[in-house]
């Protein structure tokens, strides 16, 4: 069944006004059903969302309705159903959960079905970190997702100050867990390793601009189907990218090392849209895109730099390490790489392809990262003004807490 929010999605793709009965024809209604219709289109101009006139119904262009189209559209880009979001009630409800470090049940007067509905749905999502089930604990990071949905709702964007938490304890016995249900249910676990991967390639080459939608990153997969309307570039980005995860990702757990040689395959395999530069050192100076003050390495350094950096990893393996200072070297590894910066493209989505493999290789599943911290994953590496590994650590720690609870809480249902 069609809601308001479809409509205003609609017409605002639309960009022009828009008359009834073409309304009726894109959502396939029954003349019967016109007075529902028409029902729905009118609280949105009552909203103050929408225009009607006589060309027909338009959105109108307001900081509310533009506010609105962005919440729509990044549901849509993300495969969230922004009908479930759009509720007052919830917003509320984490407006208070983000001026908490952590909260539980009786931090909220609602009803326990109720507290169940909006964490299993933000949990869902990935807007949600779940700390512990029982006694119930849990946090909301601030991104700008939610930002935007309080500010729609006219309610108050506070975040705690948040403290330095040890979630050490946590991690190392979730961790423990998972060793045992992974064995206990391998090919579960399988399932879910495949099932993940177009969610991070999504999110990874989200954050490098690529506009094909988790929906359609999925079909181009999974399904195989490739919609009309993409460009030939980004889709052939979204499949070589998942080349060059899948070989990293099977090189880690088959327990093989990088190495500089790996490096530079794993760049081709996600290079190969743009052949001249794939797999190649390069030899001019760059920048990030929209942050000139991130410090980049000048191109002779290149080599050096990235030999030393291999040196310091073939060091790290050959200690045995808790899994704080591992989270701690991926961190220092994916910033030390990012401020090489070795090629002319291409270079983020490949720090994050070696983080991920230094965490697999040493038994960390860490699948994906949660779109609630994605946000603040990127204000930690290429976001940044001033390079700090710990505040990169400390995000981390909170993207394997997310992957093991997850893991552990399907493998146990």
């Amino acid at each position: 069944m069609a809601t308001r929010y479809d409509f205003f999605v609609y017409l605002g793709n639309q960009g022009r006004a828009v008359k009834s009965p073409e309304i009726m024809r894109e959502f396939r209604k029954r003349p019967e059903e016109y007075s529902n219709v028409y029902r729905l289109l009118m609280e949105l101009v009552d909203e103050g969302l929408v225009d009607k006139t006589a060309q027909g119904y338009q959105v109108r262009h307001t900081h509310r309705s533009q506010l609105l189209y962005r919440l729509v559209t990044y549901c849509i880009a993300n495969g969230i159903n922004y009908n479930y979001l759009l509720d007052r009630r919830l917003a509320e409800f984490l407006a208070r959960a983000m001026l908490q470090t952590e909260f539980s049940r009786g931090d909220f007067d609602l009803a326990p079905r109720t507290f169940k509905k909006y964490v299993q749905l933000l949990h869902q999502y990935g807007l949600l970190l779940l700390h512990s089930r029982k006694p119930y604990r849990a946090s909301v990071p601030y991104n700008l997702l939610i930002a935007n949905l309080l500010q729609y709702f006219g309610l108050p964007v506070l975040v705690k100050q948040e403290r330095e938490s040890d979630l050490a304890p946590l991690l190392e016995k979730e961790l423990r867990r998972f060793k045992t249900l992974a064995v206990q249910n391998e090919p579960a676990y399988r399932a879910l390793v495949e099932e993940s991967h177009p969610r991070f390639i999504h999110a990874s080459l989200s954050l490098e601009g690529n506009p094909i939608t988790l929906p359609d990153t999925v079909k181009i997969l999974k399904k195989r189907i490739i919609p009309k309307e993409l460009r030939d570039a980004d889709v052939k980005e979204i499949q070589h990218y998942r080349d060059a995860v899948n070989q990293a990702m099977t090189d880690a757990e088959s327990r093989i090392r990088l190495t500089e040689q790996r490096i530079l395959d794993y760049h081709f395999l996600a290079m190969r849209h743009r052949p001249e530069i794939a797999g190649e050192y390069r030899a001019v100076p760059v920048h990030i895109k929209g942050n000139p003050r991130f410090a980049i390495a000048e191109a002779s350094e290149i080599v050096p730099l990235l030999l030393k950096l291999m040196r310091r990893y073939e060091t790290f393996l050959e200690e045995k390490r808790a899994l704080p200072s591992l989270i701690a070297f991926a961190a220092y590894f994916h910033n030390q790489f990012q401020y090489i910066h070795p090629f002319e493209d291409g270079n983020s989505r490949t720090a994050r392809l070696l983080a991920f493999h230094i965490l697999r290789y040493a038994g960390v599943p860490i699948l994906d990262i949660p779109l609630g911290l994605l946000d603040r994953y990127q204000g930690d590496t290429k976001g940044y003004r001033k390079r700090n590994d710990r505040a990169l650590q400390a995000t981390l720690s909170r993207v394997v807490l997310y992957n093991l609870k997850t893991i552990n809480e399907r493998l146990s249902a």
